[in-house]
């Protein structure tokens, strides 16, 4: 067997035991097994790069993070379902499809309603090659680099029935262990929860580096084709067994329903299995089973006549409400937090609830001793609803938030055309430190391993830890008074410790706990700065030329900059041994491609479309996914598709892979 053979089904085999392991949930081998199949692909690739391709396993995440996202506009429409509630309902609907098609019977099929981020998958010959976002159902956003990242989403397909062309509809989404275990960070780290899983996705997929989108642990599942080439298709009941072929996840559960009891009885079922379940859906999905009949009904203006959700209503109880408590998180802000009588609600004992801010009190009206109704938002965080005025205690008052700050007793203050009202005492607060030093060591900043809330708390009470810095003054010595640390809990922590000073710009400036400077803003700012030392030297005019950045980011990065003792902890943290990773700006001016609109197809020798698409915009280059008039060169590769064809047709310049190579 020749070495190129040999390294082609070292890739089949990798991804045989993906599917097993994020499809089919049976592996063969184990985690270590696994990692050192991983390991002699990337030694062969280095070896040999001129052999790796988009689907590779070793190419999930792009090389450097997307500026921003494209705008795509989609080849079929992705539509919105319209909503039920009722039996009535449904048998309406049914009854409007006899009305349209001739009254004949007609079989359904019924699905899980998945409660994720609608999008859509393109394969080419069996290769993803792109992900877009619904969007307003006409265009979406281009988010394929982030796609490419999610562990359960094959790059290659599986099997000999794979058409030329597919493109799907499907679900990413975030199962709840790892929406539970990521809230639990942010809620370390002082940060805003999530409100359920949905909203957690959606950030998750609108993130500029995959590699960030990675560490979110999103999985995807898809239940329907709009295009496909080979034509095998002709119902609705056939396309999960037709996906699973071809090795890619589907949804849970289907039915065949010929008629409205069927559908009933599907519907009570999965309601009965939804919290066992460990992603979250909101319904089932009903379909008319024949494509021929859903070509014939088509499109309302904004959703299809042959497809309709059966919602479930969410689940509610009623308990007390025993105190209205104040939290303080990492920037001071106050957050009002429901202490309730402890109530079982969709699978777990409620006994907090948050109430978001004090308008949300007010508008309310809520008050301790309150009979309350408690539902949990997007069935994950608990909230109230409504409260009960009449089984109201007689001595109730109405709740106002406290003038003082409850950590540090500083007055309050709340900003002009802000909701928030928050503690201005930064620097003396003891919550406010404490949170920011949960979020400093956090996932999202310095990813520091083994230093969790109880350690951080406990090393605060040592008087061992005031600010960041501290952690990298820590002696082993020191380390051992934490409880319950013997030899190896202190070497695990002084290692993460130390394996932390190597650590991306982006994710330092995220430590540092800037107002209003998110994930996706401090990726922005590293990309344009470049390095720690230049972004404190940014005016806010220089800031607000970024694209992404507004007023009120720009002027709350000066002002942290412009406090003296932010710059010295700064120093501090690099006296200490902390190196951001600078990122290299690199800029051509006078380049042939400047100002030059490009389209990539095909597969190239020596570069990924991503790394091509790099180069030519570091010299100027404009690079879209459409091809037009206003394209100035498609650059192709082997397997070009209908770009190359279109390109000719409208005498468009065709580069090779040598001609892009020779005018970079």
């Amino acid at each position: 067997m020749n070495a190129k053979l040999a390294y082609e089904e070292l890739c089949e085999l990798i991804w045989h035991h993906n599917r097993l392991y994020y499809i089919k949930h049976a592996p063969e081998i184990s985690d270590e097994e696994y990692d050192l199949l991983f390991k002699q692909l990337e030694k062969i690739e280095k070896e040999h790069p001129e052999w790796m391709t988009p689907s590779s396993p070793t190419q999930r995440v792009n090389e450097s993070p997307t500026a921003g996202f494209k705008t795509i506009e989609h080849r079929i429409p992705m539509l919105s379902l319209a909503n039920s509630y009722s039996k009535e309902e449904i048998e309406d609907f049914i009854e409007r499809i006899q009305k349209w098609v001739g009254n004949k019977t007609f079989a359904f099929t019924a699905e899980l309603k998945m409660d994720g981020i609608a999008i859509s998958a393109s394969f080419e010959k069996g290769v993803f090659v792109r992900g877009v976002t619904r969007g307003d159902g006409r265009k979406g956003d281009d988010i394929t680099q982030n796609m490419r990242v999610i562990e359960s989403l094959p790059l290659q397909l599986y099997g000999n029935e794979i058409p030329d062309f597919m493109e799907l509809r499907g679900e990413v989404f975030m199962p709840h262990p790892i929406f539970k275990k990521l809230n639990e960070q942010k809620e370390q780290e002082g940060e805003p929860l999530w409100a359920n899983p949905r909203n957690a996705a959606a950030g998750s997929l609108k993130l500029l580096d995959a590699q960030e989108t990675q560490k979110r642990g999103l999985s995807i599942v898809f239940y329907g084709v709009a295009e496909e080439s080979s034509g095998v298709l002709t119902k609705q009941s056939q396309v999960t067994p037709f996906l699973q072929k071809l090795g890619l996840p589907t949804v849970e559960y289907t039915a065949y329903c010929e008629s409205i009891d069927d559908m009933l009885k599907f519907a009570e079922k999965i309601r009965l299995l939804r919290r066992a379940l460990s992603y979250d859906i909101d319904g089932i999905v009903i379909k008319l089973d024949e494509f021929k009949e859903q070509k014939k009904l088509g499109n309302t203006g904004k959703n299809p006549r042959w497809a309709i959700a059966y919602k479930f209503a969410a689940e509610q109880a009623k308990t007390r409400i025993l105190d209205i408590s104040v939290n303080v998180g990492r920037t001071g802000t106050l957050t009002p937090v429901a202490e309730l009588q402890p109530v079982f609600l969709a699978g777990s004992t409620i006994s907090r609830a948050t109430l978001h801010n004090a308008e949300e009190v007010e508008r309310k009206d809520i008050r301790i001793g309150d009979l309350a109704t408690i539902e949990k938002g997007g069935d994950v965080i608990p909230k109230v609803v409504e409260i009960d005025p009449a089984n109201r205690p007689l001595t109730s008052r109405p709740w106002k938030m406290p003038t003082h700050c409850p950590s540090c007793g500083t007055p309050v203050m709340q900003i002009e055309g802000e909701v928030a009202v928050r503690c201005p005492n930064e620097k003396l607060c003891k919550e406010q430190q404490i949170r920011r030093l949960f979020y400093f060591a956090g996932k999202e900043a310095m990813d520091i391993d083994h230093m969790g809330e109880k350690v951080i708390l406990h090393l605060i009470e040592l008087g061992l830890l005031k600010q960041p810095s501290d952690i990298y003054r820590l002696t082993a010595p020191e380390i051992a008074q934490i409880p319950n640390f013997k030899e190896k809990s202190i070497q695990n922590l002084k290692e993460s410790i130390e394996k932390s000073k190597q650590v991306n710009l982006s994710h330092f400036i995220m430590a540092l706990g800037i107002k209003y400077v998110g994930s996706g803003t401090a990726e922005l700012l590293a990309n344009k700065s470049g390095s720690i030392e230049k972004l404190i030297e940014m005016s806010e005019e220089e800031l607000k030329k970024v694209d992404g950045i507004g007023d009120k980011v720009a002027k709350s990065v000066v002002e942290y900059f412009s406090d003296p003792d932010h710059i010295q902890e700064v120093q501090h943290l690099l006296e200490c041994g902390v190196k951001p990773q600078t990122m290299e700006i690199i800029k051509f001016t006078g380049h042939l491609f400047e100002a030059k609109t490009f389209v990539l197809t095909g597969t190239l020798e020596h570069y990924t479309r991503n790394s091509a698409a790099t180069l030519i915009k570091e010299r100027g280059g404009i690079v879209t996914n459409s091809v037009s008039k206003k394209t100035d060169y498609i650059l192709a590769g082997d397997d070009a598709g209908s770009k190359l064809q279109k390109g000719k047709d409208l005498g468009i310049k065709i580069l090779t892979e040598q001609e892009f190579i020779d005018m970079l």
